[in-house]
């Protein structure tokens, strides 16, 4: 369906905002008089790329929680703990700050931001036009929170660089240590891949509220 933009709108005076210098050009000439680039007044097929985006990122948020994100090998035997439960694990440590903090960032937030890109996909297809404002400062929040949620792999990754005692004592990264990356950066471009504009964006006779 085509949209039928705001009267006021730099789309209904046919600009277009340049995605890599930020020029404000005419959309005729299809390319930036600045940098080059394609000109769009809209990102193409940005809830496409968005939807396959969540649904990868998703499918890893299974495995980057049921399987180890840390292995221990200490005098000849081995150990490995899930992100959950090196939550667990260190709560009943009485390391109540850093646990609350893994918890959230580690678990709470991707999954917070696949539920809410997700919602907001959803509520421009069903052209739901009620709150666009507050709609798009959740959008802004949900992509500036979500570089956060790299602290289990920045930890892994220190540790696997500083613990390394030959037989006595070894630090690997488990498997979701790569699965739990990957959710991170998929997020991080299906942020990027939604277009914020959609949620303004009038279909037919419905108008923000």
């Amino acid at each position: 369906m085509t949209p039928v933009y705001d009267p006021h709108s730099a789309a209904a005076q046919g600009l277009a905002n340049c995605h890599t210098c930020g020029k404000l050009s005419a959309s005729h000439l299809h390319h930036c008089p600045r940098c080059h680039s394609p000109l769009h007044l809209r990102i193409p097929h940005s809830l496409q790329y968005t939807w396959a985006l969540l649904l990868t990122g998703a499918l890893l948020y299974i495995p980057a929680n049921i399987l180890p994100v840390l292995q221990i090998n200490q005098l000849g035997s081995s150990s490995s703990n899930t992100i959950l439960g090196g939550v667990a694990l260190l709560w009943e440590q009485g390391s109540y700050p850093v646990a609350i903090v893994i918890f959230i960032a580690s678990v709470i937030i991707p999954l917070a931001k696949l539920f809410v890109l997700a919602w907001l996909c959803s509520s421009v297809q069903r052209h739901h036009q009620a709150r666009p404002r507050e709609r798009t400062r959740l959008y802004r929040l949900t992509e500036l929170v979500g570089r956060w949620s790299m602290i289990d792999v920045f930890v892994v990754a220190i540790l696997v660089a500083l613990v390394q005692l030959g037989n006595l004592l070894a630090v690997q990264p488990g498997a979701a240590a790569l699965a739990f990356g990957g959710v991170v950066i998929i997020t991080m471009l299906a942020a990027m891949s939604f277009d914020p504009r959609l949620i303004w964006d009038k279909y037919g006779n419905q108008h923000p509220q």
